[in-house]
């Protein structure tokens, strides 16, 4: 059968309609292209965009909204805010003392080579570099200090393993903005030693404050001892120069016993003897013996 011949009948409407589908198909585009050609950097990040003809170009866009070809271009975002990191390790002291250490990191890629760092490690780059040469550097450093030195130079080995750890990252393109020690035990026998140390060194404190205890209770009692001899040889002297000083310390006695009966709730009787006034026999025993003299 012969279809050269055959005439196709003009259908009313045929050119406006593939009009319209053409005008679909462009605006389509447009839309696809208007939607997927602008692009979006956030406050405290950065972008690179790779190219399927030139790969990674090596500029590196700011915060802001930008344009890129549609399907040739895609952007790559980089978070460049420090952000921190915790990593432990157990590692061997110079007196070989086992040591778990903590470390906290605040790291963030340099923003000027972050298409170097996307070409060499990728976007997962922390989890690609940081483990290991934080172990390696706590390792390091730790071997060149005692387990008592890290107790007591401890900002000293915090120092040095910022200034290694920093060298090391600045390899990698990776800024170090902070590295701090959080966390430091040792073994269980180190740990005993030391509890074992602090109990001797309380009970020696101890003994010192004890014998130093002896020593000013026997200065007291001998300067005790040296106030009542001088009291006595002095209540002696004046004894033998006046008589009447006895007569004076029993009036005083009595005044006491007085005031204190007077402000008693219970009544008492007491004759002049038991309130030490029988001064009359005591007076004139005193005037005899002045009389003899």
């Amino acid at each position: 059968m012969n279809f050269q011949n055959v005439k196709v009948p003009n259908v009313p409407g045929g050119g406006a309609a593939s009009a319209l589908i053409k005008v679909g198909i462009i605006g389509a585009l447009g839309l696809y292209g208007a939607t997927n050609s602008l692009y979006n950097v956030d406050g405290g990040h950065r972008a690179i965009v790779f190219n399927r003809v030139y790969g990674i170009k090596d500029k590196v866009y700011p915060e802001g909204t930008h344009f890129m070809i549609p399907w040739f271009e895609r952007p790559v975002i980089y978070d460049v805010r420090a952000r921190p990191h915790l990593v432990e390790s157990t590692s061997g002291s110079r007196d070989l003392q086992m040591v778990k250490i903590g470390l906290r990191v605040l790291t963030r890629p340099l923003p000027e080579m972050l298409p170097t760092v996307y070409r060499t490690l990728g976007e997962n780059y922390n989890e690609r570099v940081l483990p290991s040469i934080i172990h390696e550097t706590l390792k390091a450093v730790v071997a060149q200090y005692n387990a008592s030195q890290l107790l007591t130079q401890r900002e000293a080995v915090s120092r040095e393993i910022r200034k290694v750890l920093t060298e090391r990252a600045a390899n990698f393109n990776i800024a170090l903005d902070d590295v701090s020690i959080t966390m430091l035990t040792f073994g269980r026998e180190f740990t005993q030693a030391i509890e074992a140390k602090q109990v001797a060194a309380q009970e020696a404190e101890r003994a010192k404050f004890i014998v130093e205890k002896a020593e000013q209770d026997k200065k007291s009692a001998i300067i005790r001892a040296q106030g009542e001899a001088k009291s006595a040889q002095l209540i002696g002297q004046a004894i033998a120069n006046n008589p009447a000083f006895i007569t004076l310390r029993q009036i005083e006695a009595s005044r006491e016993i007085a005031h204190t009966l007077a402000n008693a709730s219970n009544k008492i009787l007491l004759n002049s003897n038991d309130l030490l006034l029988n001064l009359s026999d005591k007076g004139g025993a005193a005037t005899a013996a002045a009389g003899k003299r």
